[in-house]
């Protein structure tokens, strides 16, 4: 290996919202030139876009429940001890073949505390590393479940103070400073870092009457990110089609790579019975960003990933932030867009057809939105950050 190293390691649970994060920032690291070495532990998303990056795919965890409280292995069941440090060895084993400037860690400590087993032993090593590499944390501008609890937040900081150099925020201090969750970002400010969001480009549109002939132009397109837990989402906007001003407009529905079989299955009866011949369901679209481009209008959860793209995009958008278990993180970044006009929103507890069919005609009625004023260069601001960190290194 001659070219400076970087090895990035993230853990999806529910969604794939953090894994889609870590793969747009893996390859903007690698088109500055660094070697990137990618360990996911979380389970395998098909054809996920890497570019000059290498993945490892560690034994595959996830979520046993919405609180995110039990880790289950790829048959569903509750990982052991062992488990655990067959996992562990195998992390340090892809660690040390990288021997990295930086290590990268996505949200610890500010959350994943399911993975101390082996995100400490992780940390040891590259504290008695010689010569040390840089180290650190990777976090979206919203902090999780921890955020109420000031136990959890000193222990955050603590760890932070004892392993990290840096703290990476993805989001925009205008829109969300990081102490409206977590109460001690002054105490580390010489160390944190905004980039703005982290969002995927996509090519800009070429020829209007061409975007115009290409498929989803018109159309109202739901999405309920990963899939995991957007059936309530995908069947009111099903059953919100006869009651909209958008009626006669195509409802494609995206079920996401998470949805299972039988909810797939029921969304399709559930459209062929109610959706006079306008409703479509699919699984997931590769071409998702650029459809949000062509839509007539976007209805979604409201994950970091999927609302960066439609500010990208500029659709016209309902948003229905998911809230289960201690999640904020969601509301209160849809919230706040609504507040500047960008988004229509309506809370998950109040979704029924009748006032999702609501909201996308309120929706509808504005004019496309620009995210004027949103800092949306998260991926090229941190490669930029890391590569500059990497060249200081002493090895």
């Amino acid at each position: 290996m001659t070219g400076k190293r970087v090895f990035v390691y993230v853990q999806h649970l529910l969604g794939i919202g953090h894994l889609k994060r870590a793969a747009t920032l893996a390859n903007a690291l690698a088109a500055e030139g660094l070697e990137v070495t990618l360990a996911s532990g979380g389970f395998a998303v098909p054809d996920l876009e890497l570019r000059g990056v290498r993945l490892v795919q560690l034994p595959p965890a996830g979520t046993g429940d919405s609180g995110f409280k039990s880790l289950v292995d790829a048959n569903g069941v509750p990982v052991d001890e062992g488990w655990k440090a067959r996992r562990r060895d195998l992390l340090l084993e892809a660690w040390h073949a990288c021997d990295p400037q930086v290590l990268l860690i996505e949200l610890y400590p500010f959350g994943r505390r399911q993975m101390r087993f082996e995100l400490l032993p992780l940390l040891e090593s590259a504290s008695r590393a010689r010569p040390r590499p840089l180290v650190v944390s990777s976090v979206r501008d919203v902090l999780g479940g921890g955020q109420k609890d000031p136990a959890r937040q000193d222990e955050m900081l603590e760890v932070f103070r004892k392993y990290f150099d840096h703290l990476l925020v993805h989001g925009d201090p205008s829109l969300i400073p990081l102490e409206r969750t977590f109460r001690h970002a002054r105490r580390i400010a010489d160390r944190l870092h905004y980039t703005g969001y982290v969002v995927e480009r996509i090519a800009p549109r070429t020829i209007k009457s061409e975007v115009g002939s290409m498929e989803g132009a018109g159309e109202v397109l739901v999405s309920a990110g990963g899939g995991a837990v957007g059936r309530n989402l995908l069947e009111a906007a099903i059953r919100a089609r006869p009651l909209s001003g958008l009626s006669m407009r195509t409802w494609r529905i995206l079920c996401g790579v998470n949805a299972g079989q039988a909810d797939m299955e029921a969304l399709s009866r559930l459209a062929i019975r109610t959706g006079e011949g306008r409703v479509v369901v699919e699984q997931s679209r590769h071409d998702f960003a650029s459809m949000l481009e062509r839509c007539e209008l976007s209805v979604s959860q409201g994950g970091y990933n999927t609302m960066m793209e439609i500010l990208q995009a500029g659709a016209r958008c309902v948003v229905v932030p998911f809230s289960g278990g201690a999640e904020i993180e969601q509301t209160l970044r849809t919230r706040l867009l609504a507040d500047r006009g960008l988004v229509e929103m309506v809370e998950e507890s109040a979704l029924d057809p009748q006032v999702l069919a609501a909201a996308v005609d309120r929706a509808a009625a504005k004019p496309r939105g620009a995210a004027d004023g949103i800092d949306l260069g998260g991926a090229e601001r941190t490669a930029s950050l890391v590569r500059h960190w990497a060249s200081e290194a002493a090895w």
